[in-house]
């Protein structure tokens, strides 16, 4: 019998963690990358050595790490995959999906896989560019003084904003606001240029009537998922937990793991 499985996703803004047993998640935590690498782990031996019981987590039989950080200092003890696989695999064992396109939106750096069959088959990503990601809707929320749950509303009637770079989006934004339009046309505004910036990308990998499973921080608001399904034609899956998804594609894997042994 397969016992506790640990799965670690090291993002650039916040650590996910997943503990699975007998097909279900027990445990989920998610923690400022600051404050997981300050107060849970310390330099050992060139590797991360993690608290795991200052986190109130319990010994694994297995612990499968990826992300943002892992080319930084690996998690001693752990096995790293790639963020890819890890991410495809979180999105096959949440939807029960074979074929589908991934796209995942992070605090900073953007991702779209196409998965068939349950693999990875072709993908395409974006990390020098913060335009698409979750930092920059927090900017722009800041900008109209709105939370992000608001600014993830509304997709309706967006105000055109042309620069699809993080830092000429706020002067262009502030200009927009000068010029009257409504919070709710700002907001949708701001939505679209996220779909701008990943439409590329998803164009190149679906085709009309595909689905895309919709994951990361950004994938918890709503307007960008009726915004992707009206202008591209497919259907759009939020899974369960999309910001946790590479931490469970991690313990999925370890689950493989175990089963070779």
């Amino acid at each position: 019998m397969i016992g506790v499985l640990c799965g670690i996703d090291l993002g650039s803004r916040s650590v996910k963690i997943v503990l699975l047993a007998d097909g279900r998640i027990t445990t989920e935590k998610v923690l400022e990358t600051v404050e997981f690498y300050r107060d849970y782990g310390r330099r050992q031996n060139g590797e991360l050595a993690v608290d795991f019981a200052a986190l109130g987590l319990g010994a694994s039989e297995a612990v499968v790490a990826t992300g943002y950080g892992r080319n930084t200092l690996a998690i001693a003890g752990a096995t790293v995959i790639p963020e890819l696989k890890a991410h495809a695999l979180g999105a096959v064992w949440q939807t029960g999906l074979k074929d589908f396109t991934l796209l995942d939106l992070g605090g900073q750096d953007s991702k779209v896989v196409k998965v068939r069959r349950g693999k990875m088959a072709d993908f395409q990503t974006n990390d020098k560019c913060a335009a698409s990601t979750g930092r920059y809707l927090e900017n722009m929320a800041a900008v109209l003084g709105i939370s992000l749950e608001e600014l993830s509303r509304h997709s309706d009637n967006p105000v055109e904003l042309s620069a699809t770079c993080a830092i000429f989006g706020e002067s262009e934004l502030i200009g927009r606001i000068v010029e009257g339009y409504s919070p709710a046309e700002l907001a949708a505004g701001v939505n679209y240029t996220i779909f701008k910036r990943v439409k590329p990308m998803l164009a190149a990998l679906t085709r009309a009537g595909d689905t895309v499973v919709f994951t990361g921080g950004v994938a918890v608001g709503k307007a960008l998922p009726r915004i992707i399904e009206r202008e591209l034609n497919v259907k759009v899956v939020v899974p369960p937990r999309p910001q946790l998804n590479g931490a469970i594609g991690c313990a999925v894997h370890a689950i493989n793991l175990i089963a070779k042994q």
